[in-house]
């Protein structure tokens, strides 16, 4: 079996989590920060807790090696969203450079980590150049999109392609729109989740044309995210495995969509670790080695 790690959609070996209990830590540490950090209301701590063991009890079904970030006195309840602070690339780590400045010590909390646990760092973005993981996505093991949005720029961007290219990697960057504006939560997985090699979710209405047409090109058929499942996190669905699907409860049309499609779909109670925090399934795990999936 081979394995790489610029896959969205290859079964899932290893990946790194946040608990609900590490990261949100008590109700003082909620009511002190929720607001600050744009969530739409605050989590309620026992029911955050429940819904992540049901969270993790899926991921153990699926993934050999899980790995958790302990609770550090450096970041803010904002970490339970790992992806966002580094980048997993087949010769180590990227460690990101975060764009929302409340998220600005996650990275050196996640490089930490990965260092005790013996896994490769490639580099790190630096000021002034920002990158967050929740913006970029593997099309295919050479091809990585990169949205170019509040929370990654220009900069950041120039430097991730200078990492990456030595890797024989094709970056296209995805100039995404300002949307709700800079305090918002909006990637371009907010808009965009391969599962398999020929299969994306997509929410077409934020998604730029020319954009669009490459996943068309690349012969990705596309599960459309209706407008009334967006904000419900339609669009965020992690791949355990190609067409095997892991989604918010509460997406009924989308689900099945991607059922009519061949897959099979899990879903989670999510209101408290996903919905009032704008972070769904991918964004609550950081993947760092997936079973290579042969070419379409």
């Amino acid at each position: 079996m081979d394995f790489t790690s610029h896959s969205e959609y290859g079964k899932i070996r290893s990946l790194f989590i946040k608990k609900a209990a590490d990261a949100f830590i008590n109700d003082e540490h909620l009511e002190k920060n929720w607001k600050a950090l744009n969530y739409l209301s605050k989590p309620g701590i026992n029911e955050a807790i429940k819904e992540y063991d049901g969270f993790e009890n899926v991921l153990k079904q699926y993934a050999p090696e899980i790995y958790n970030l302990p609770e550090d006195g450096s970041v803010n309840m904002d970490s339970i969203y790992c992806r966002d602070a580094a980048i997993a690339t087949n010769k180590g780590m990227i460690i990101c450079n975060m764009g929302k400045a409340a998220r600005a010590n996650e990275p050196q909390a996640e490089k930490k980590v990965f260092e005790a646990s013996s896994i490769a760092i490639l580099g790190s973005i630096t000021t002034p150049g920002t990158v967050e993981g929740g913006d970029v996505a593997w099309l295919d093991e050479h091809t990585l999109a990169v949205g170019h949005t509040y929370r990654t720029n220009e900069e950041g961007i120039r430097q991730l392609k200078t990492l990456l290219d030595p890797l024989g990697v094709e970056v296209i960057i995805v100039p995404l729109p300002h949307y709700k504006g800079p305090s918002d939560v909006f990637h371009l997985m907010s808009i965009l989740s391969p599962v398999d090699t020929n299969l994306v979710v997509v929410y077409s209405p934020l998604m730029p044309i020319a954009f669009r047409n490459v996943l068309i090109q690349k012969g990705y058929e596309l599960i459309e995210v209706p407008d009334e499942e967006f904000d419900t996190m339609g669009c965020n669905v992690l791949a355990l495995a190609p067409r095997e699907c892991l989604m918010v409860d509460g997406n009924p049309k989308t689900k099945a969509a991607l059922e009519r499609a061949g897959c099979k779909v899990i879903t989670y109670k999510g209101e408290e670790i996903s919905v009032k925090g704008g972070g769904g399934p991918t964004c609550l795990t950081r993947p760092v080695v997936r079973e290579s999936s042969p070419n379409p």
